[in-house]
């Protein structure tokens, strides 16, 4: 493995001194010649010189870097949120690492120290863990905490969430006013706060409207692959049409698990949405690229992240007024996937 070139090596072959080396380099204010901050930069260049980033952190207490930990990058969610963090951080000079939790709390918090051993000062993070003790333990120490889609019950760490109750309550209420009055709610396990409160809303509406809740809740241990959810949702489908009066609407807690749903309906020669209505929630893009198009309830997934970014670095500059907590609002999308109801049952 070829050698890592230092500020010592550039100093030798330019044969001048390492602080004035690193004067050159870090663009210090200190008088350098400029035929010879030319000569080191060109030094520096020919040599493929790459800064230690992490040198330079130790030295001066000050990271341009935001960490950001999330269940999992499978999720097209997730992607957006992340687009939305990199493009305040790039506009700032900050870079971002991102690591995935796989909804596991022992590897969010194995991340959470390894982003404070780095130096980094900024975290994003949505946690999947009960335990905020960690957390709390690093931000009495100056890191800088955002949580963002799942609420952690702990009123020091500023919040950005998304009403998930209202978004489960509109998507049940906008098939209701479809005319269907067999609806199934199909949901990954119920284990966390996201999952139970768009829950929450889903049987709000269909008390509210005197009918029973047809819920198909997945008891598996999620693949944290591209096709998990996915498949999750083929299984929650394939279970509702077993049942001796199926829905005629299925409703699924993430879009992913929407097409599954779809997919499973069609390989049946179900059609969608002349048999059954199928409606799904978070709004990411390739919603509008299947066949049929999506109806769903939009999470302002980029708009998430750039908040979250914007709010994070406002908090390591010292704001003396920062943003204690966000509560961002749900949209209904009407597309194909969801249509009137028939008076009976084609299935």
């Amino acid at each position: 493995m070829k050698k890592t070139v230092t500020i010592h090596d550039i100093a030798r072959i330019a044969e001048v001194s390492s602080a004035t080396v690193s004067r050159v380099l870090s663009n210090s204010s200190y008088p350098v010649s400029d035929k010879l901050r030319s000569k080191i930069l060109r030094i520096a260049k020919e040599h493929n010189y790459i800064p230690n980033l992490i040198g330079k952190q130790l030295k001066t207490n000050a990271s341009m870097t935001i960490g950001v930990i999330i269940p999992t990058i499978t999720n097209p969610f997730y992607s957006s949120v992340i687009l939305g963090i990199e493009e305040i951080a790039r506009q700032n000079h900050y870079h971002v690492i991102v690591c995935n939790s796989l909804h596991n709390p022992e590897f969010e918090g194995e991340y959470i120290k390894t982003m404070v051993e780095k130096q980094i000062k900024g975290l994003i993070i949505s946690s999947i863990s009960k335990d905020v003790s960690l957390l709390k333990q690093f931000m009495r120490a100056g890191l800088n905490v955002i949580a963002i889609d799942q609420k952690i019950d702990e009123d020091e760490i500023t919040q950005i969430e998304f009403n998930y109750e209202k978004g489960g309550y509109m998507a049940a209420q906008h098939l209701l006013a479809l005319g269907h009055t067999r609806i199934g709610y199909a949901t990954s396990r119920l284990d966390r706060p996201s999952r139970r409160d768009i829950h929450a809303g889903y049987l709000r509406a269909m008390e509210e409207a005197g009918l029973p809740a047809l819920v198909e809740e997945s008891q598996s241990e999620e693949a944290f692959n591209s096709t998990g959810e996915f498949d999750v949702g083929k299984r929650l489908a394939a279970r509702m049409l077993a049942a001796s009066t199926p829905p005629t609407a299925i409703f699924a807690c993430n879009d992913m698990m929407a097409f599954g749903v779809i997919n499973e309906l069609m390989l049946r020669g179900i059609s969608v949405p002349g048999e059954i209505s199928v409606i799904g929630f978070d709004g990411i893009e390739f919603g509008k690229m299947t066949h049929p198009p999506l109806t769903t309830i939009k999470q302002p997934d980029y708009e998430m992240g750039i908040l979250s970014g914007k709010i994070l670095l406002d908090m390591m500059r010292g704001d003396e007024n920062p943003t204690l907590s966000v509560t961002l609002q749900p949209k209904l999308v009407e597309r194909a996937s969801a249509a009137q109801a028939h008076t009976s049952s084609p299935i």
